[in-house]
């Protein structure tokens, strides 16, 4: 993974460490669609990234829509202002909710207590098995997730804080929640300044209940 991060006393900032969670979240919607079957398999390309084949999207609408979105979410993190992204697909035709993939974001704070040392900053080859061990379960999840037979959508859905500059094209969402929902928590990972942990939930079979 080439991480280019701006570093303070061998430590990542928080503008640094705002970025490398932006591109995980841009790399990881993107194998989220892959996984689940969103769009057909023809409008996706394979890259390499965090030493994985990673399936991203061709299509210019998604990806403009992405971009639009990640350009505020990396501002919002280098200023501390977002808690949660959200990634919810949706059928077309019902408009219902049939999974939901959160991302809890939290400021590390680090507390040193007098004559103790600081922890050494987070090896790049640390930060990236971390996230290599989030794309693997995405890539696993159709092991777990009931087969998605119709066709969807998606929207991201950003927790800022209320002061954080919204761009005027953003609306504000109902959370997509889903009803008797299943939920399976995910591995997380961590930069010097920022923590991140995933969690998708997603509809129980009827048939089941």
């Amino acid at each position: 993974m080439s991480v280019q991060a701006q570093l303070t006393k061998g430590k990542i900032t928080l503008k640094g460490s705002a970025r490398i969670v932006t591109e995980f979240f841009m790399y990881g919607i993107n194998s989220i669609l892959f996984q689940r079957g969103i769009y057909p398999i023809e409008e996706f390309e394979v890259t390499k990234k965090y030493g994985l084949d990673i399936w991203v999207s061709n299509d210019q609408q998604v990806t403009q829509y992405l971009d639009k979105i990640m350009a505020s979410v990396e501002e919002w993190l280098a200023a501390g202002k977002i808690n949660k992204l959200v990634l919810a697909v949706n059928s077309r035709e019902s408009r219902e909710t049939l999974e939901r993939w959160q991302f809890d974001v939290q400021l590390v704070e680090e507390e040193v207590a007098a004559g103790e040392k600081p922890k050494p900053p987070k090896s790049e080859k640390t930060l990236q098995m971390e996230i290599q061990a989030i794309f693997r379960q995405i890539a696993a999840s159709v092991s777990f997730l009931p087969i998605i037979e119709e066709k969807c959508t998606f929207n991201i859905l950003v927790y800022a804080d209320s002061d954080a500059e919204v761009p005027t094209t953003w609306t504000d969402s109902d959370p997509l929640h889903i009803k008797n929902a299943e939920q399976v928590r995910l591995r997380s990972f961590s930069t010097d300044a920022h923590r991140v942990e995933a969690m998708v939930a997603y509809r129980r079979d009827p048939d089941l209940c």
